[in-house]
């Protein structure tokens, strides 16, 4: 019999409706209820293709033992962190202060009757592993923990009251830091100090890409001409395309590697990782001339378009799982690859498979990832890829996650406009989602988090939406000149600065659960640093002096913070240089600047934008002046050097 999620729209939630856990969804029926029966709050919070999730689900939830003490001692309440990423903030913090270390999904909080909470684990195992309460099982621990809470344990309700307040504490920054070009230094030095140097990245295993970070390296190199920035970037993205991380097959990324080369995927993919990193390599490619960055950020954005989307708008997530297993839709055996090929007249199969990292022992559980070491694409791959995807489409493809997110589809929507500077047909794709989401997510003056695809959206958007999709309208205005983007932008930046700002200081969200925003960027770029992107642009498109000086304040807010560690603010550090050396406007007619769309895309300088004027040639502006015209694009790059 399917429990009360049955009526909710979350792909998550509806994966656990007919769990013998009684769920509940967030909401006050729940917190009525866990009050007038005196019961513990259980709250898990998890996301649709999260494996661990699935893992908990199989060996806890859908445990009958575990589910008749859940439904006995307990009022259980269901999150999907994607839909509520509020709620999950805050009880990341709360893991945060109960465990001294960073959590992760699934999420496992407990409450008094009153939802205050006293522990916190991620995933726990149906039973104890060792006798200290870190290894308690699932059984073991609810038990104790329903008993206690019935019979009013003390220490419990006191420890609930002292990490409430705890949490409640405002807390203020150190004295502002002069901001300063040096910082750079700092950021490099900490950079290099994370570096791996034998396969790139920035963390031994499991290893995530650090977008933000090959974001700031990039611009790094391209202000300061910084040789070790460049060789950690060009390592890096060389690294992560070979196969593994990167499905070489269908295109698009995983969300890390458990491994150190990049090769063993957690094979779920992520619209927040395609979006960044498609983004990171078409910007590498316009940097450095590499075809094959050009040609991994196509493929990440094709397969997001052809096999990830609807309507253009853009899906959240692809599972890791299916079959009951991870990664069995993407790995391969090495018989079903040699009579494939064999069935297709190759000739020389055996250094074929050994080139593509296909062997009889395998790279992943006895099967095959399919992998170039030398990270050279041999040019029979093109066809050989579409016999490798004709092995794929007779499995069951991974649980698809339907959500649309305003956030989200914006990184990506920002993504193909850089890319439509290159190719336009990436250009007229971004102004469709653009155009879509729009219409989906704001509606009757107000803007939209997620919503599944179709379905009217309920939750409210978030600092991250306003300022990705801010950022987005911009990107679009630069594509396009068309002054209604720049009029949206405005509206977004000026409602986030209504909702979000106190002072330098930004709220993620403010409501029902007033949560700081984030300034690090952690598993994407952090909305702050995004918003300054935004502010930045809208003051020199607008020569607007008051959002450039709502930029500083959040600068010099945090300015303490960012000179100590600026490793862990890349995009922020990026936005403070911005700030210094100001932006860069080419200005010139409508149809000189479309037909140039691409040439000025390669402009060494990071900091440029775009505005239509009545200029024949092209005019070279900063904040309050002009330096030169000129009717060559190759001359630019000089005017602009020359500016400083």
């Amino acid at each position: 019999m399917s429990n009360r999620l049955q009526k909710e729209d979350s792909p998550y939630l509806q994966q656990h409706k007919d769990n013998p856990v009684n769920w509940y969804p967030w909401g006050d029926e729940a917190f009525s209820k866990a009050k007038e029966e005196n019961k513990a709050i259980f709250i898990s919070i998890g996301y649709s293709s999260c494996h661990w999730c699935h893992v908990m689900e199989e060996n806890v939830f859908l445990n009958e033992e575990c589910a008749d003490i859940l439904n006995e001692h307990f009022i259980s309440i269901k999150v999907d962190r994607e839909e509520r990423p509020d709620i999950d903030k805050h009880y990341q913090e709360v893991y945060m202060l109960l465990n001294r270390r960073s959590g992760g999904w699934p999420t496992s909080i407990f409450c008094t009757p009153e939802n205050k909470p006293f522990l916190a684990r991620t995933y726990i195992p149906p039973h104890s592993s060792q006798s200290s309460i870190e290894g308690m099982g699932f059984i073991e621990l609810t038990k104790i923990i329903g008993q206690k809470v019935l019979e009013n344990d003390e220490q419990i309700l006191k420890n609930a009251d002292e990490i409430e307040e705890f949490i409640n504490k405002k807390e203020h920054p150190k004295e502002a830091t002069l901001l300063k070009e040096d910082f750079v230094k700092n950021f490099m030095l900490q950079v290099k100090n994370n570096y791996e140097t034998k396969h790139g990245g920035f963390t031994v295993a499991p290893k995530f890409p650090h977008a933000s970070t090959l974001n700031a390296l990039t611009i790094l190199d391209r202000l300061y001409d910084d040789k070790a920035a460049k060789a950690m970037i060009l390592h890096t993205l060389n690294s992560m395309k070979k196969g593994g991380i990167y499905d070489l097959v269908d295109g698009g990324f995983c969300r890390y590697s458990v491994d150190e080369k990049w090769l063993v995927p957690h094979f779920e993919k992520m619209l927040y990782d395609n979006a960044l990193l498609c983004d990171v390599y078409a910007k590498a490619y316009l940097t450095y001339k590499d075809e094959s960055f050009l040609t991994t950020a196509k493929e990440c954005a094709d397969f997001w378009y052809e096999s990830m989307s609807e309507d253009d708008l853009f899906y959240s997530a692809s599972d890791a799982d299916s079959e009951g297993e991870e990664g069995t839709y993407f790995v391969y055996s090495y018989d079903e690859v040699y009579d494939a090929l064999k069935n297709n007249n190759y000739e020389d199969i055996e250094s074929m498979l050994k080139e593509m990292s296909v062997t009889q022992g395998g790279n992943f559980e006895g099967k095959n990832i399919i992998r170039f070491d030398n990270g050279v694409i041999p040019s029979y791959f093109s066809d050989v890829k579409k016999i490798l995807q004709n092995i794929r489409s007779k499995r069951e493809y991974p649980f698809i996650d339907k959500k649309i997110q305003t956030s989200w589809s914006s990184m990506m929507i920002k993504a193909l406009f850089t890319l439509g500077d290159i190719d336009n047909k990436y250009k007229q794709r971004a102004i469709k989602s653009l155009d879509a989401l729009l219409r989906s997510m704001f509606i009757d003056s107000k803007l939209y988090h997620t919503t599944l695809i179709h379905k009217v959206p309920k939750v409210e958007a978030f600092l991250e939406d306003y300022a990705y999709l801010t950022q987005a309208l911009i990107a679009a205005f630069n594509s396009t000149q068309d002054e209604i983007y720049l009029i949206q932008a405005q509206r977004f930046a000026n409602i986030a600065l209504e909702k979000f700002y106190d002072r330098g200081s930004w709220y993620f969200s403010k409501g029902e659960f007033e949560t700081k925003a984030e300034i690090a960027d952690n598993t994407y770029t952090s909305s702050v640093s995004i918003m300054l992107d935004a502010l930045l642009s809208l003051s020199t498109l607008l020569e607007d002096d008051k959002y450039s000086h709502f930029a500083f304040k959040t600068l010099e807010y945090n300015s303490y913070e960012l000179g100590r560690r600026p490793v862990i603010y890349p995009y922020m550090l990026s936005q403070m240089l911005r700030y210094l050396k100001g932006d860069r406007v080419i200005k010139s007619n409508i149809k000189n600047l479309e037909i140039s769309a691409n040439e000025l895309a390669f402009l060494n300088y990071p900091f440029v934008v775009k505005r239509a004027s009545q200029d024949k040639d092209f005019m070279v502006c900063g904040d309050k002046s002009c330096f030169a015209n000129t009717s060559k694009i190759n001359k630019i790059d000089d005017i602009i050097k020359k500016s400083f």
